[in-house]
């Protein structure tokens, strides 16, 4: 056939043409013009990401006439052989087909012969990692030391599966996913030499789909030009491809955090309705809300983004207003999901049972919240209860029945409020008894910040004069904390109570500390008893085993 695909057309020829892997160009580069290229060279990464292509643009540049040369001339000889496949002295292996031991010792056999008329004789293997033991075994000596005139250049993708004793003897080269906009950039000079028209979105969707693989890519751009007549757009390349638009994956996410659950899943059935296979749907889903989370961290994590610039503020936009708990809270049922939809011969039904929960839920609060109304609780202070994730007003209702159908709430008598205690003015008289103050400051602390007043319940007070307070501070480090980061607050009161400038100084209870302190002797020295035991240490031997943690009941 004449025509050639593009991920051959276009195959890089240099080593400046190589996409997206200057890492190893240039150390290969620096190599070869400084006369230090090693007899053994291995190169890793993921498909598509150019390690036969490296290792054929290598054998050019030592076989070159002009060379050894970092820059091959790509039209002598060897440069056109090799480019075309066909060179005497370079010879392409397939790890595959050609991994046992006999065809091992046929090539190291061969290996004695000087090269026909290159310079080197060049054995490019790839998926080196497909060898058999027998065959590694047999290449070991020789690939240590090999003859001058030989050089070895491995390519893989699973490095880890092969022996280290060919590990050792090889320079490794390790190559990257190429990132989606040098992707997009090479895809658009390749349109604009072939004269077609694809928008950015739309080259932005292949290469989405390429998964960090050039090859990939250039794959299934020659598919998208192929099926097309004139201009691409995005919503063709998805149709195409039979990937979710992005537009979609937007708008699902708006209504998710706008809280409208029936636009949630009209969107839903509006992909299933397209054909599109919803297992893979769900996992676009997910790496867009893992992105829409590093968008809400900041600036820091954009790198980690690999989207175009407008998408990525968008996506700004989105969250925003939204609360970082809410999207952990939603990507943790996501992936906790995630089996559940793969695995499910109704992976549309499992789907909107993920929103489904997640509407249901509450968002999750941070520690100090909930410490702080578990305190409001236990002072019988009524705690108001946030509104359901996504949604500013309350729950979603759905809107297939009228109101009128709903039925009827029960109407709940509002809870009473705290008594208001007056600000009544204390008299020296009232300052001599210290007692009295603390009941003031106790009270009207309990009324403003229950949270507070709950503290200072813990606590026991000292007045030296009518201008220092002594807090000896009961409980745990936690309420010393909170009573100290609310001390001018406190004192702020005393004055308004006394008429005059009052010092508070704070002292933790050393009875609770020394009674902790002995508590904890006792259950070390419970543990240790418990470790000693005859019982627990032959049943420690029989069973080969290892305590772990020992837990005082």
């Amino acid at each position: 056939m004449s025509y050639l695909v593009f991920a051959r057309k276009y195959r890089p020829q240099s080593f400046e043409t190589v996409v997206a892997q200057e890492h190893v160009t240039r150390t290969l580069n620096n190599a070869i013009d400084a006369g230090k290229v090693a007899h053994a060279i291995l190169f890793t990464g993921p498909r598509g990401t150019g390690k036969t292509t490296v290792a054929r643009i290598l054998a050019k540049a030592m076989n070159c006439v002009e060379g050894p040369t970092s820059k091959p001339c790509n039209v002598c000889r060897s440069c056109q052989e090799i480019a075309g496949g066909h060179a005497a002295d370079v010879f392409e292996i397939d790890g595959a087909s050609n991994n046992s031991v006999d065809q091992v010792r046929e090539l190291r056999e061969n290996l004695k012969y000087m090269p026909a008329h290159s310079r080197y004789k060049i054995y490019i293997i790839d998926e080196v990692h497909m060898l058999s033991l027998a065959a590694f075994n047999a290449l070991l000596k020789t690939l240590e030391e090999p003859p001058a005139h030989v050089l070895f250049v491995f390519a893989t993708t699973d490095p880890h599966k092969i022996p280290v004793t060919i590990l050792s003897r090889c320079q490794r080269h390790d190559l990257r996913r190429i990132e989606l906009a040098a992707i997009v950039e090479q895809m658009r000079t390749i349109c604009n030499q072939e004269g077609a028209a694809i928008d950015d979105a739309g080259l932005a969707l292949v290469a989405r789909e390429a998964g960090g693989s050039m090859r990939d890519a250039l794959s299934l751009l020659d598919h998208v030009l192929a099926c097309a007549e004139g201009p691409v757009t995005a919503e063709l390349v998805a149709q195409l491809l039979g990937a979710a638009e992005r537009r979609q994956l937007f708008e699902l996410s708006a209504a998710v955090f706008s809280g409208d659950l029936p636009q949630v899943l009209e969107k839903i059935d509006g992909v299933w309705r397209q054909g599109l296979d919803m297992k893979r749907f769900y996992a676009d889903l997910m790496t867009h809300f893992h992105y829409l989370a590093l968008v809400q961290i900041g600036d820091k994590a954009l790198r980690l983004v690999d989207l175009p610039g407008h998408e990525i503020k968008l996506m700004q936009t989105q969250v925003r207003e939204t609360s970082d708990i809410i999207l952990v809270q939603l990507l943790d049922l996501l992936f906790q999901a995630e089996p559940s939809v793969k695995l499910s011969s109704q992976p549309k039904l499992a789907l909107e049972m993920v929103f489904l929960k997640f509407f249901q839920s509450r968002p999750m609060l941070p520690i100090d919240t909930l410490i702080e109304r578990l305190d409001q609780l236990r002072s019988g202070v009524p705690v108001a209860t946030g509104p359901r994730p996504g949604s500013s007003a309350g729950p979603v209702r759905s809107s297939a029945r009228e109101e009128s159908d709903l039925p009827q709430e029960r109407e709940i008598p509002p809870e009473p409020s705290p008594p208001v205690i007056p600000d009544i003015p204390v008299t020296d008289a009232a300052l001599q008894t210290e007692g009295h103050l603390w009941d003031r400051l106790l009270a009207r602390v309990s009324q403003e910040k229950p949270a507070v007043g709950s503290f200072l319940n813990k606590c026991r007070s000292t007045v030296a004069d009518g201008t220092q307070m002594t807090l000896e501070v009961g409980g745990n480090e936690f309420t010393f904390k909170s009573i100290q980061k609310n001390l001018a607050y406190l004192e702020a009161i005393c004055a308004e109570l006394t008429g005059q400038a009052m010092k508070i100084e704070l002292m933790a209870n050393g009875q609770d500390t020394a009674d902790k302190q002995n508590e904890k002797i006792k259950t070390d020295q419970l543990k240790q008893k418990a470790l000693g035991n005859p019982l627990v240490m032959e049943a420690v031997e029989l069973f080969d085993g290892k305590i772990v943690d020992v837990k005082v009941l």
